[in-house]
């Protein structure tokens, strides 16, 4: 339950348009709903404005497709990350309106279409095609999560001039997701070109001696460029999340 929704279903309460019963009995399960394995977050939105995500991998069919079953009866959208294609034709099988985007492992229901909310729009920047699957997750979560995106693709510091030629879009952008694997530069040198909150991720792309995204992770860590912030290796999606927030910071929240 979004707090639009909560606010809509006490306004009609108020107004007599649903009986205190009925609205209890959808607000039931606030703040969690106990599955057994799992206990579903109903509250998280009204709490960070953000819906609780599912995380596919350790995850089977089954369970992911209740847990989605209960967050889409709840009027939220659904989103799931790193989720495989074998496993998502299995959720699917359960719940037919998934929609799968292979690339960035990505599986969602969208109940409700949010209308673009924030300062302007993200930009997710990656170095490298090979960086692109990061990058969609980052994409497409910051997108339901209402953000207007934009995407910079393959402009990694082998070829400099890739990312210069687009100054004036970054620049607009209200933060800026940067994606890189190998040595992990192009964080750096976006940063050092924009007066915006710049937001690292580190990829598991690369030869031996990048262990796996480690090399771009230090490399990040260390930035010259002041104020370059850094999540985790391949988290596209927390890179997503942490860009929301900023983008949302000091905007009305909607309260009437």
């Amino acid at each position: 339950m979004t707090e639009a929704s909560l606010l809509k279903l006490l306004k009609r309460v108020a107004a007599g348009g649903v009986q205190p019963a009925a609205a209890l009995d959808r607000m039931r399960h606030l703040p969690f709903e106990n599955l057994g394995f799992a206990r579903i977050d109903h509250h998280r939105a009204l709490r960070r404005g953000l819906p609780e995500v599912v995380f596919g991998e350790g995850k089977s069919a089954e369970q992911i497709a209740a847990i989605g079953r209960r967050i889409v009866a709840a009027g939220t959208n659904l989103l799931i990350t790193r989720l495989d294609a074998a496993k998502a034709g299995a959720v699917r099988r359960r719940l037919r309106a998934l929609d799968y985007r292979a690339d960035a492992r990505i599986g969602m229901i969208v109940r409700e279409k949010l209308r673009p909310r924030g300062h302007g729009p993200i930009a997710i920047v990656s170095a490298g095609t090979s960086d692109v699957p990061v990058a969609e997750e980052a994409a497409l979560t910051a997108e339901i999560f209402g953000n207007l995106v934009e995407r910079l693709y393959d402009v990694g510091v082998a070829g400099l001039h890739r990312v210069t030629a687009h100054l004036e879009q970054l620049r607009r952008a209200a933060a800026l997701i940067v994606v890189a694997g190998m040595e992990g530069a192009l964080p750096s040198v976006v940063a050092g070109l924009v007066d915006r909150p710049v937001i690292a991720v580190p990829t598991s792309v690369g030869y031996g001696a990048s262990l796996g995204g480690v090399a771009a992770l230090l490399a990040m860590l260390n930035s010259c460029a002041s104020g370059v912030t850094v999540v985790n290796i391949d988290n596209g999606f927390g890179a997503a999340f942490a860009a929301t927030l900023i983008n949302r910071l000091g905007l009305p929240d909607g309260r009437e």
